[in-house]
């Protein structure tokens, strides 16, 4: 079993010795969420960030999913936030997943939920709200049953980035950024009230980089919190996954083991 870090409300924090020992687990999770959803709800809803978790989840999740009971076909596959580029643009986090993931999962494969490419921000972020709420019928935020985030080492995490207006967004679910001060400019994204919704929600930060960034995002307690540190769901879980370079400047007290 992987070391829980103990800390204040329903937050646990995970660390693997690299993303070798990370990954299976994180797969594993993934698959367990969705067959506990699959039961209860009839289908698993699945939010993903990119990034490394691309490379990460095309290695591990494939026999994860084979193995587990909720086949992928029950799965309802969407994006947390996505750069409006096209598909077959390597910044692209939608073409990124349907070229290196979702081709290895077990068919029938997940509905996918994507980005329509080629509009402007406002309009491709409102297309994607519609979407997403025509997939979440009834509910004025969405609530998934597992989003899979990322973390800069600014802090940032989906679109949202430090001191920028959309960390005040309360109204929206789908927001537009064209000043993103990470390229590409223009971007859409899933919002803070999404996020917070959540079942689970699950980050992943790896390398010594992320070090001193989850230093202020676990153990402190800033006046204007960055944004991974404002993600915490209301009656959802919070999970972190961190591998030991990550994790290096925490002083909570850690259990280290290599899997979860």
């Amino acid at each position: 079993m992987a070391a829980p870090v103990t800390g204040p409300g329903p937050r646990r924090v995970w660390v693997f010795p690299s993303p070798q020992e990370l990954g299976p687990a994180l797969a594993q999770l993934v698959a367990e969420q969705a067959a506990v959803a699959a039961e209860q709800r009839g289908r698993f809803s699945l939010g993903l960030s990119g990034g490394s978790l691309v490379e990460l989840l095309a290695r591990d999740l494939p026999p994860a999913a084979a193995a587990g009971p909720a086949a992928p076909a029950r799965w309802l596959v969407a994006f947390c936030d996505e750069r409006l580029v096209p598909l077959e643009h390597p910044d692209s986090t939608a073409g990124a997943y349907e070229s290196r993931l979702l081709p290895r999962l077990p068919g029938p494969g997940p509905r996918v939920l994507t980005v329509t490419p080629g509009l402007p921000p406002a309009a491709a972020a409102d297309d994607y709200a519609e979407r997403l709420r025509q997939a979440f019928p009834g509910e004025d935020v969405p609530v998934f049953d597992l989003l899979v985030l990322g973390v800069g080492p600014d802090g940032h995490t989906c679109s949202l980035f430090p001191g920028h207006p959309l960390l005040q967004e309360e109204e929206k679910i789908v927001a537009a950024i064209s000043d993103s001060p990470k390229p590409p400019p223009e971007r859409v994204t899933l919002t803070l009230p999404v996020l917070n919704a959540a079942r689970m929600v699950v980050f992943v930060a790896t390398g010594g980089a992320k070090a001193a960034v989850l230093k202020r995002i676990l153990e402190g307690d800033e006046e204007n919190p960055l944004p991974a540190a404002r993600v915490q769901p209301g009656s959802g879980q919070l999970r972190w996954f961190l591998d030991e370079p990550a994790a290096k400047e925490l002083t909570l007290p850690l259990e280290k083991h290599s899997i979860l």
